[in-house]
């Protein structure tokens, strides 16, 4: 078992071997290695496999009562000053070592069918090992500094991924939005490091931990300089995890391929936010009022993502306000004290979020098959509609996917989302009301994702489609004024009617009288035979493969965090040992399953509203809008009209905060930016080229003066000597 331990420090590094390997091969046998990429991407997989391996290990090890171990050696000593490097295993590393290496495997398999055919197959593969290795460096580190090192290189490879299609305009705006959004959250939590160990002394967590437990009970420093530290650490979370307000870069981050997408919203970048207030959770505890602010931060975001995704059309873009308002949920639960849960909940929605953006890659794959179908076309919703037949299986895992965010049970999502609601009862019944009534928009919203993709007539020969470039909300530039503008007023009940344009009947004869059983289990008898068609198609075995795997995750790992099995109170017990809890107290059904049939109320309810706004029934009732069934035409049903408007419309211009920014902070810096370029260039600049030119007069001056005549020059002397003379006597007598 010691060895295990003592050999836990190469977690992080094996991985780096795929990027240094390809770097090295491409520089002194490109062509060779360019035939074998196929080997990259299977040495990727073998490698994020073996880690894999050794983190099923050391969890297996943690969750059979195996104490925490920290194994460090100094880097540098000088005087007072002591920097240590070293890996630390404790039950959160075990978690999160877990979850990025399972989902990691299982993105790689994909992107290996996904990226094919694009010319950066190998760099691609580098860029995701090398992202893979940076989160493993993160989520083992003993100290803040080494933290806050691999902190920069996931930031750095979320960069390089997102504009990975650099040519792109889009891509390139929303690499440098996500860039420099999170320099503001790594600058403030890099001001939080130097303060506290300005405070402590410390990098080490558990000398850093133990310090300040003992300042803040002998009240040796001020609750309010403590509460300010501790929240520049939390704002570095916040922008890593696309909290409220820094979390304008993560829709723009879909511009990326998709299996980054998944890699960045569901085990790796945005949980590196999460996984940071749970390493300084001890710190955060005894610290006042910064609970309170984990707390408010979570509920504002969850609410924020689940009324911005009500009504985007971009698929992907749906899905990332998705794991907005999904960590939103982890985010209250750790600011309530909750620690069990949000784990329980970052491992469930890990693995459903995983499947669900891999099924999004899928769709997009099939509907780019199309023959004219642009990127922008085969990601929005509109243009689909009528997927079930023609891809059964990656309709089916799409589906229990959205179930289990829904909270549907027994599915993975249903069973951490409810311990946190039930939780967030005792914090604050206001706080709990909102996070009741965002699981019923999430039900909306997912059921509105599945519905206009899956069921219905297939609109790709849509012609009535409003959705144009120039009305489009894409990417806003922080750099230029392309893309910054926001689209006009919409009527909800409009866009309803574009969603359903198609009658019902006209649906019953695409069918060809082939039921959708019978075409799944078609689709599986041919399963991995490519096809080729203008109709969208399954896709591969190599990117179905995933598919099914993170099913079967979706199914079960849900099943770790309620008895009879309850792994996770195993796993996480040592790590619960800091907040004096009733962690070990026995599990109440009765109470469980009292407010589960509230939570499973809600979200039915919200699955319903889904169905009859976008479901097929829709076309039964197209002129017989829902809100016929309560509200007569007059005053009032003129106000509730404009009250759906104007939520359509705040969800679909995402809230407005996009063009706030640009006008309060964007176009104010840029203009700063100006002036001070003029100042440098006129005012500073002015004078050192005005210095440099008086100098060149003066001396084109003064040349002519020599004439090489020795009586010229005792003149000049003469008069120059007199004119001093001159000068001074008059000074003297004055």
């Amino acid at each position: 078992m010691e060895h295990t331990y003592q050999d836990a420090w190469i977690i992080p590094f094996i991985p780096f071997l795929v990027p240094i390997a390809i770097g090295m091969g491409l520089l002194f046998f490109p062509a060779a290695t360019k035939r074998t990429r196929r080997i990259w991407a299977f040495l990727s997989v073998l490698l994020l496999s073996i880690v894999m391996i050794f983190s099923a290990i050391l969890s297996i090890k943690q969750i059979n009562g195996s104490p925490i171990y920290q194994y460090v050696w100094s880097w540098t000593i000088n005087n007072d000053f002591s920097l240590d490097f070293g890996n630390l295993i404790d039950p959160l590393t075990s978690v999160m070592v877990l979850l990025i290496t399972t989902v990691g495997i299982m993105v790689l398999i994909y992107s290996d069918n996904y990226m094919s055919h694009d010319q950066g197959y190998l760099r691609f593969f580098a860029y995701m090992s090398l992202f893979n290795g940076s989160m493993l460096g993160l989520v083992t580190s003993s100290n803040l500094v080494q933290i806050y090192i691999f902190w920069e290189l996931v930031g750095m490879c979320s960069y390089l991924l997102i504009g990975f299609w650099f040519t792109r305009p889009l891509a390139a705006n929303a690499c440098q939005k996500a860039f420099v959004t999170n320099r503001v959250g790594d600058f403030c939590f890099f001001l939080g490091i130097l303060s506290l160990y300005w405070m402590t002394g410390s990098f080490e967590f558990r000398d850093l931990f133990e310090i300040a437990k003992n300042l803040i009970a002998n009240n040796e420093y001020n609750s309010l300089f403590l509460t300010l530290c501790a929240s520049l650490l939390f704002v570095g979370a916040v922008a890593k995890s696309a909290q409220f307000p820094l979390h304008i870069w993560l829709p723009d981050a879909m511009e990326g391929p998709t299996p980054i997408s998944a890699l960045i919203h569901a085990a790796t970048m945005v949980a590196a936010g999460i996984f940071l207030v749970a390493r300084l959770f001890p710190l955060f505890t005894v610290i006042p009022y910064i609970m309170n602010i984990i707390a408010l931060v979570g509920i504002i975001t969850l609410l924020l993502g689940a009324t911005l995704a009500l009504a985007q059309r971009d698929i992907k873009r749906s899905l990332a306000y998705s794991t907005m308002s999904q960590l939103g949920y982890i985010m209250l639960a750790l600011g309530m004290g909750s620690y069990r849960a949000a784990l329980f909940h970052l491992i469930t929605h890990a693995y459903s979020k995983a499947l669900l953006f891999l099924g999004s890659g899928s769709i997009i794959h099939s509907m780019e098959s199309i023959v004219g179908y642009s990127p922008d076309k085969s990601q929005n919703m509109a243009l689909m509609g009528g997927l079930t037949k023609y891809a059964p299986i990656t309709k089916t895992s799409f589906f229990l996917g959205t179930l289990s965010l829904c909270g549907i049970p027994p599915l993975a999502c249903f069973w951490s989302k409810d311990e946190i609601l039930n939780d967030s009862w005792l914090y604050s019944p206001i706080f709990a009301i909102i996070a009741c009534f965002t699981a019923g928009l999430t039900a909306f919203y997912m059921f509105r994702m599945y519905l206009l993709t899956f069921e219905g007539p297939l609109n790709i020969n849509c012609t009535n489609y409003s959705a144009k470039k120039n009305n489009a909300v894409y990417s806003i530039s922080i750099w230029g004024k392309a893309g910054s503008k926001v689209i006009k007023k919409i009527s909800f009940f409009s866009r309803l009617n574009d969603y359903q344009r198609v009658s019902l009947k006209e649906n019953q004869m695409n069918g060809n009288g082939i039921s959708n059983i019978m075409r799944l289990f078609i689709t599986i008898k041919n399963f991995g035979k490519k096809k080729t068609s203008t109709y969208p198609y399954e896709s591969e075995n190599t990117m179905l493969f995933p598919l099914l795997i993170l099913v079967l995750f979706t199914l079960f790992i849900g099943y770790i965090g309620i008895p009879p099995f309850d792994i996770l109170s195993k796993w996480v017990t040592p790590s619960l040992s800091f907040l004096h809890s009733n962690s070990n107290s026995s599990f109440d059904w009765y109470e469980f399953l009292r407010n589960a049939i509230f939570s499973i109320i809600i979200a039915y309810f919200g699955i319903v509203i889904a169905f009859l706004l976008y479901g097929p029934a829709y076309s039964y009732f197209r002129n017989f809008h829902l809100m016929n069934l309560f509200l007569k035409r007059g005053p009032k049903r003129i106000l509730w009209d404009k009250i759906l408007n104007r939520v359509y419309n705040w969800s679909y211009n995402r809230g407005y905060i996009d063009g706030f920014y640009e006008k309060t902070l964007i176009r104010r810096i840029r203009g700063l930016a100006e002036l001070t370029s003029f100042l440098d260039k006129r005012a500073i600049e002015g004078i050192t080229n005005g210095v440099g030119l008086i100098s060149f007069f003066v001396a084109e001056s003064t040349k002519y003066i020599g004439g090489g005549r020795i009586s010229s020059y005792l003149f000049f002397y003469s008069f120059y000597v007199s004119v001093f003379l001159i000068i001074y006597l008059l000074y003297i007598s004055s």
